[in-house]
C-alpha cells in the first residue's frame, strides 16, 4: 500500500529533485471508499498508513531537509463512517445531529423520491434513502461524490468550530499548509434547486449561464476569511491552496484575495489545447486575474484526478480526456506524449507564479492506459455504470528501480494497483544522471527557475502567434514552438530545453527553450 514511513524513506529524492514543498493525499483513518478523500477521523492516522508519530516524524524530517509539508484537508464531506454520520442515523430528523449534513424530506405522496435531480459527480443520484431507527424508510442525506461520502452542512456553526480545531490539530504538529478538497463545493444554494445540466468538471465557465447551486457560492469566501485569520496567528508561513475547479478565471481569483488563501489550482490552464493561441489566451487570463488580488498564479499539468500530461498531450492536442483510458479504448502516442509534455512542463515551470508536479511527472510517466478493469478501484466506475474508467490510471505506484520488485515500491512484485511492464524504463534509477533524461531535465529546470527567481518575475511577451509562443522572465527568454516546421531559437546562450535543438540551431516542433542573452 505505502505509508508514510515509505514517504519518509523518500524525502531524499524530493530534496535531490530540487521542490519545496510535499502534499499528501489524504493518511486519515477511512474505509477508503475513495481512496481516503471519505475520512472518519480527522485528527488521526489510518493504521494502514502507520501512526501518528510516524506522521510527526515525516514532517520534522521534511523541515530538516528544507521541505514543507501539506496536507490534504477534505471539509465538504466526511465518511460514512465517521462517528457524526452514526448519530446522525441514531437520531430523528431535524435534531442537531441530523443539521451537521444535509438531509432532506423526498418528494411524492410517501417520501420515495430523491429531493432534487442533483447528480453525482461519479455518476447516479446525489441522494440516498435511509431507514430510520425505528425502520420505516426515512430521510435522504446529499452526497456530491460517493454514498459513502455524506456532504457537511457549513450553515451549520458546530461543523465551522470542528474544522477550525482540525486545523489547529495539525498546525500544532507543524504542518505548513492544506490543499483543500472540493474549495468550491462547502457553501450550497440554500433552496436545494434542481439543475438540470451535467456535472461539468469546471463549471460556470459561460458568464451568461447561472452557476450551478452546490458549486462557487459567495459563501464559500466568509469560511476561508475565518481560516486565514487563524493560520495568521502562527509563526512561518502556513498557506491554504484551493482544489476549486471553478471559471472563469475572475471567479477563480476571489479565493485568493489577500484575507483568503494563498493559491488555486489552475485547471483552466491544465485543461487547455496544446497550441499557442490557448496557451497564450489561459495564461494571459490567469495572470491578469490573480494579479488583480496580488496573489500568484498556481500552475499544474498532472495530479491524481486526471490522465497524466504525457499520456493526455499524446491523445489529442485539444486538452485530452480527464476520465481515465483502459483497454479497447485508443490509446495515446507515447513518443508524441513525452515529447508535448516535457515541452509543456518547461513551459509551465518557466512562468511566473507557483508550480505543482505531480508524482512520477519528474520521471516523463505516462498514464496505466491498458489498467485490468477488474483492478480498478475508483468508485467512478462502479456507479457510473462502467462508462467512466475513472482515476486509477495516473495513481499507480511509481517506479523508483527498474529490476526491483514492484520497482522499488515494496517488498514484493504486489502493488495496490498493478504496474505495467513498460515502466522499468521510466524508473529513477534508468535515468540519474542520465544527460538529456525527463528526470535531468526536472532538476535542471527547478534549479534554474531558483536561480533566475522565475515564480516571482515578470513576463514580457514576445511573440503570440498562431505557431510560436515566446516570452521574457528574469533574463531568460522561453520559446515553445507548436508548429509543424523547425523555427530559429532566439539570440543568446541555451541554458535549457526539452529536446535537442536541430543541427543549424534551430527549435523542432513541439519543444521549449530557455535562452539566457
Amino acid at each position: 500500500m505505502g505509508d508514510l514511513p515509505g514517504i519518509t524513506a523518500r524525502l531524499g529524492h524530493l530534496v535531490e529533485l530540487g521542490v519545496d514543498a510535499v502534499w499528501l493525499s489524504p493518511f486519515y483513518p477511512s474505509p477508503q471508499a475513495d481512496a481516503g478523500y471519505d475520512v472518519a477521523d480527522y485528527r488521526d492516522v489510518d493504521p494502514l498508513f502507520g501512526r501518528l508519530a510516524d506522521a510527526d516524524r515525516l514532517i520534522s524530517e521534511a523541515h530538516a531537509g528544507g521541505l514543507r509539508v501539506i496536507v490534504d484537508l477534505v471539509p465538504n464531506h466526511t465518511s460514512s463512517a465517521h462517528r457524526w454520520f452514526a448519530e446522525a442515523l441514531s437520531a430523528a430528523p431535524g435534531s442537531p445531529e441530523r443539521t451537521r449534513y444535509v438531509f432532506r424530506d423526498g418528494l411524492g405522496p410517501d417520501g420515495d423520491q430523491p429531493p432534487n435531480d442533483w447528480q453525482s459527480v461519479f455518476g447516479g443520484p446525489a441522494w440516498t434513502r435511509i431507514t430510520e431507527p425505528d425502520g420505516r424508510p426515512g430521510q435522504w442525506y446529499l452526497h456530491l461524490f460517493d454514498t459513502g461520502q455524506p456532504d457537511l452542512n457549513w450553515d451549520n456553526p458546530q461543523v465551522r468550530a470542528e474544522f477550525l480545531d482540525v486545523l489547529r490539530f495539525w498546525l500544532d504538529r507543524g504542518v505548513d499548509g492544506f490543499r483543500v478538497d472540493v474549495a468550491h463545493g462547502l457553501i450550497k444554494q440554500a433552496d436545494l434547486a434542481n439543475w438540470q445540466e451535467p456535472q461539468e468538471i469546471l463549471s460556470g465557465q459561460e458568464v451568461a449561464k447561472p452557476r450551478p447551486p452546490m458549486w462557487d457560492q459567495d459563501g464559500v469566501h466568509e469560511i476561508y476569511r475565518d481560516w486565514r485569520r487563524l493560520l495568521d496567528e502562527y509563526p512561518g508561513e502556513r498557506i491554504l491552496v484551493a482544489e476549486a475547479w471553478v471559471e472563469p478565471a475572475e471567479r477563480l481569483a476571489r479565493y485568493v484575495r489577500p484575507d483568503e488563501m494563498h493559491q488555486a489550482f489552475n485547471f483552466e490552464y491544465l485543461l487547455a489545447a496544446w497550441s499557442a493561441p490557448a496557451q497564450y489566451a489561459v495564461i494571459t487570463r490567469s495572470l491578469e486575474a490573480t494579479d488583480a488580488v496580488g496573489a500568484p498564479t498556481t500552475w499544474v499539468l498532472s495530479n491524481h484526478d486526471v490522465v497524466r500530461h504525457a499520456s493526455r498531450l499524446g491523445l489529442t492536442a485539444d486538452g485530452g480526456r480527464l476520465n481515465g483510458v483502459g483497454v479497447g479504448d485508443p490509446q495515446p502516442d507515447a513518443a508524441l506524449g513525452l515529447r508535448r509534455a516535457r515541452a509543456a512542463s518547461l513551459l509551465m515551470l518557466a512562468l511566473p507564479g507557483s508550480a505543482y508536479l505531480y508524482q512520477g511527472e519528474e520521471l516523463g510517466l505516462p498514464e496505466h492506459t491498458t489498467l485490468p478493469d477488474e483492478a480498478r478501484q475508483d468508485p467512478t466506475w462502479e456507479r457510473s455504470g462502467h462508462t467512466q474508467r475513472g482515476r486509477d490510471g495516473c495513481r499507480v505506484p511509481i517506479p523508483w528501480e527498474a529490476d526491483a520488485p514492484s520497482y522499488g515500491f515494496g517488498p514484493t512484485d504486489a502493488s495496490w494497483l498493478p504496474q505495467p511492464p513498460s515502466w522499468a524504463e521510466y524508473a529513477l534509477d534508468r535515468q540519474r544522471g542520465v544527460t538529456g533524461s525527463t528526470y535531468e531535465m526536472y532538476r535542471t529546470a527547478l534549479r534554474l527557475r531558483r536561480e533566475h527567481g522565475l515564480g516571482r518575475g515578470p513576463l514580457e511577451w514576445l511573440s503570440t502567434g498562431d505557431q510560436v509562443l515566446a516570452f521574457r522572465n528574469r533574463g531568460l527568454t522561453v520559446l515553445t514552438n507548436f508548429g509543424a516546421a523547425p523555427v530559429p531559437a532566439p539570440a543568446g546562450e541555451v541554458v535549457h530545453s526539452s529536446a535537442p535543438l536541430d543541427d543549424d540551431g534551430r527549435v523542432p516542433t513541439d519543444v521549449t527553450v530557455w535562452v539566457r542573452r
